[in-house]
């Protein structure tokens, strides 16, 4: 059984009357092992987040079914935990209290809190801002932070919304370096839906390429975890061979339907 199973996942949007008017997902099928980073990748419009906000629970599926460790979905659960593409802190909290938000939803207290939320805050290397404010924070500062924040619930499966898309290129590969190693020592299950294809080749063990609310394609990358050689990485055979052949399913498409 695998960790996370999405069996034939359909999204169809209907207006009040009920009429159906929209299908963001037709049939989505994939599963996810244990440890594994999955990406999902496609055009804009293709179902890539709300398939996510599916997984999550923040939306329910027209028909269809999540499974997380052998149990359905059927609303958002601490077992998953989110990542946005901003990162969304409370503007009145620092960033220590930030962290430990979903904690005391959870019903942790003190000392407890303070002492998980300081482990995560320290495990995404921001423990020396832990008395800032949002407005104190860069955007990298603040998408570690989002980050902790859905660490340190502890959930089973890690969702990231295009979490690194509003930062710098420099930002954005920093952070790409960091994630892979809170991986290293977490070995959570990760879903990251990502517009770039470099990100996704980087990041993840198998591309899941989506066109029109579907499953189009899955690519295996075979770079090894090990990925803190940005350089070394990016130069490599299997880089260029994987990059291209996910360039190629989401152009192919694109050609088809011209």
């Amino acid at each position: 059984m695998a960790h996370l199973e999405v069996q034939n996942i359909v999204k169809t949007f209907s207006t009040r009357s009920g009429v159906a008017f929209a299908r963001a997902l037709d049939g989505v099928s994939f599963d996810v092992e244990k440890g594994e980073i999955i990406a999902l990748i496609g055009p804009s419009g293709c179902g890539k987040t709300t398939c996510l906000r599916i997984i999550m629970g923040l939306e329910t599926a027209s028909s269809g079914q999540v499974r997380v460790a052998g149990r359905a979905v059927s609303g958002c659960g601490y077992d998953r935990g989110m990542v946005f593409q901003h990162a969304e802190l409370l503007p009145w909290r620092n960033t220590l209290s930030n962290v430990g938000y979903g904690l005391e939803m959870k019903g942790v207290r003190e000392p407890e809190l303070s002492k998980a939320s300081s482990h995560y805050l320290e495990l995404v290397g921001l423990g020396h801002a832990a008395r800032r404010r949002p407005h104190q924070l860069s955007g990298g500062m603040k998408q570690r932070a989002g980050i902790a924040r859905a660490l340190a619930i502890d959930p089973e499966v890690l969702l990231m919304d295009e979490p690194f898309g509003a930062l710098d290129s420099q930002t954005r590969e920093t952070l790409h370096g960091e994630l892979l190693s809170i991986h290293g020592k977490t070995g959570k299950t990760i879903i990251i839906v990502t517009h770039d294809l470099d990100e996704a080749v980087m990041l993840a063990d198998r591309v899941i390429v989506m066109q029109k609310g579907a499953v189009s394609e899955i690519v295996p990358i075979e770079i090894g975890r090990d990925r803190q050689d940005m350089r070394a990485v990016r130069t490599s055979a299997e880089y260029s061979k994987k990059r291209t052949l996910i360039w190629e399913a989401l152009h192919d498409h694109e050609t088809q339907a011209a």
